[in-house]
């Protein structure tokens, strides 16, 4: 009998002291009370987050789509903040156990005004692509994508203060750090530069063809912060460092607002002058006549010199459409057009050519 009393003063004792000088029952309502709030966190991402992508989608705006998607991360996680703060108040805590808990607190309320923060640069972006005559679309991703890792540094910096981790000498060896990386990093350096420079002066942009010449020629598909991909047009990737888009000089194809055609008809030295001029004047006249060029632009059809085994006439304009199938369909025309002008008119064309004179004696 005695047995039994001993193990049951031991036992209430141990319930009334319970973990680190809260009681066992404390801890037991507080366990009740975090994962009340736990459930409640499932209501959350089952009925009202669902409810509110419901709303947002009847909308034709996007933004509060992204902003009900983005915010739907800290919502489930703001019952847990809660829950934990509730419970942790129900709890009587010693002097040292009440700090530490506290910390708890502060921290997992920092981590939720950062992630909250973090989250809402997301919709930014749609606010800030109404900017697309100022800011690419490329350059606007690099500022979000900026914003949300600074977010996390000050978020991260924020917590670590909460712990009493002074942040200042770790920015300072980060700083000394840095140094020793940027004299072994020029490079990558130099392309971050230059990537910035190409978008923020908008020398191409995804999906432009573009040509540098020596260096690539393809469908821009990426730009990163250290390089940028370009499909060829033997569909193999290419992955060129933005320093050579900084360097060399970059034709934007797809910005071309009209194509040129420009030939160089050899006839033969036996074309008399009417024939020239017949064969310059209705080829002229063929593309005046014609739409698919931009007269505009200028169109010049003349004799140009005399070669060594021709006569060259020079024939040059643009096309009215400024896409390249088109262009190939309008050289097309031009050069069934021109051989039917030149043979309808009795000439011919050239073709190199070389006379040998043998002196008798």
């Amino acid at each position: 009998m005695e047995l039994i009393n001993n193990f049951s003063e031991v036992f209430l004792s141990v319930w009334k002291q319970g973990i680190l000088g809260v009681d066992i029952f404390e801890i037991l309502i507080g366990i009740g009370i975090f994962f009340i709030f736990l459930i409640f966190r499932g209501i959350i991402s089952k009925i009202i987050i669902k409810k509110l992508e419901l709303i947002a989608k009847k909308s034709t705006n996007k933004l509060d789509d992204t902003f009900v998607s983005s915010l739907t991360g800290p919502a489930r996680f703001l019952p847990i903040v809660l829950g934990f703060f509730i419970a942790s108040y129900y709890m009587s805590f010693s002097i040292d156990g009440r700090e530490v808990v506290d910390t708890i607190n502060r921290t997992l309320i920092t981590i939720l005004i950062f992630w909250i923060i973090h989250q809402i640069v997301e919709p930014v972006s749609y606010i800030l692509s109404g900017l697309d005559q100022l800011l690419t679309r490329e350059l606007i991703g690099w500022i979000i994508k900026s914003l949300k890792i600074l977010i996390f540094i000050l978020g991260l910096a924020a917590v670590l203060e909460l712990w009493g981790i002074k942040i200042g000498p770790i920015i300072a060896g980060l700083g000394l750090f840095g140094v020793a990386v940027a004299l072994g990093a020029q490079d990558l350096f130099k392309n971050l530069i230059s990537g910035i420079l190409v978008l923020v002066e908008k020398r191409f942009k995804i999906g432009d063809w573009i040509l540098v010449e020596g260096v690539i020629e393809g469908i821009v598909e990426k730009i990163g912060f250290r390089s940028t991909s370009v499909r060829k047009f033997d569909k193999s990737l290419a992955i060129i460092p933005n320093f050579q888009f900084a360097e060399n000089a970059v034709v934007n194809v797809s910005e071309t607002s009209n194509w040129r055609i420009r030939w160089v008809i050899t006839l033969q030295y036996n074309t008399t002058i009417d024939q020239l001029k017949k064969v310059r004047d209705e080829i002229e006249k063929y593309i005046n006549n014609s739409k698919d060029y931009n007269h505009a632009a200028g169109v010049a059809v003349r004799i140009e010199k005399f070669s060594d085994s021709s006569i060259d006439l020079l024939v040059r304009c643009f096309t009215a459409s400024n896409s390249w199938n088109d262009w190939l369909e309008v050289k097309e025309r031009l050069a069934i057009a021109t051989k039917e002008i030149v043979e309808a008119n009795g000439a011919s064309f050239a073709f190199p050519s070389q006379s040998i004179y043998i002196e008798k004696k």
